[in-house]
């Protein structure tokens, strides 16, 4: 099993180093994405993972096919992660981002719960951005840009911030436990 590190560990203040392209196909890098899979899937709150969170300080992170599920569903869109509707018969599965770079944010911001698989059970509002836009290389090496709205926009910003080494408790305002069992109710 995949141990995700808590916020004590220091490579989770670390900038994490960028994947060279001609690397992403190789065993080593092919496992790190693997097992940041696996330790997503063994997460059920979880929607999104960075390699630092597994130990590995590398510029990668993973967005679970959870999210989609959340969403209203809607068709896909020109500019943008595209939400497939219940008829399409497209498949919802998890995104690779290696390299990630946040090129555009809207002005317009908004206050979000956040919580982190590497804080546990802490959570907090934080001011993002409600739209952006992300340039970064998928698991096979090719290149795209994708943008997005709400906890789309959240999870870029979040996991960008992670490989930069910073936690959203950095941002965060009302912190507060929240432990699972609170959850349920």
């Amino acid at each position: 099993m995949v141990k995700i590190v808590q916020k004590e560990n220091p490579i989770l203040r670390e900038k994490a180093k960028e994947v060279p392209v001609e690397e992403i196909g190789s065993k080593k890098v092919q496992k790190i994405i693997t097992n940041m899979k696996k330790a997503l899937a063994t997460e059920p709150d979880g929607v999104a993972i960075a390699a630092p969170q597994i130990e590995e300080s590398l510029r990668v992170f993973v967005m679970s096919k959870r999210v989609f599920k959340m969403m209203p569903r809607r068709p896909a869109n020109k500019t943008g992660i595209g939400v497939p509707t219940k008829t399409s018969g497209e498949h919802f599965k998890d995104l690779v981002f290696i390299n990630p770079r946040i090129t555009k944010m809207s002005r317009e911001k908004e206050e979000s719960e956040e919580g982190c698989l590497s804080v546990r059970y802490l959570y907090g509002k934080v001011m993002r951005a409600k739209k952006a836009t992300i340039e970064a290389y998928d698991e096979r090496g090719k290149k795209f840009i994708s943008g997005g709205s709400g906890i789309i926009a959240q999870i870029f910003q979040h996991e960008c911030d992670h490989l930069d080494g910073i936690l959203f408790t950095d941002k965060a305002k009302n912190l507060r436990e929240i432990l699972p069992e609170e959850m349920k109710k």
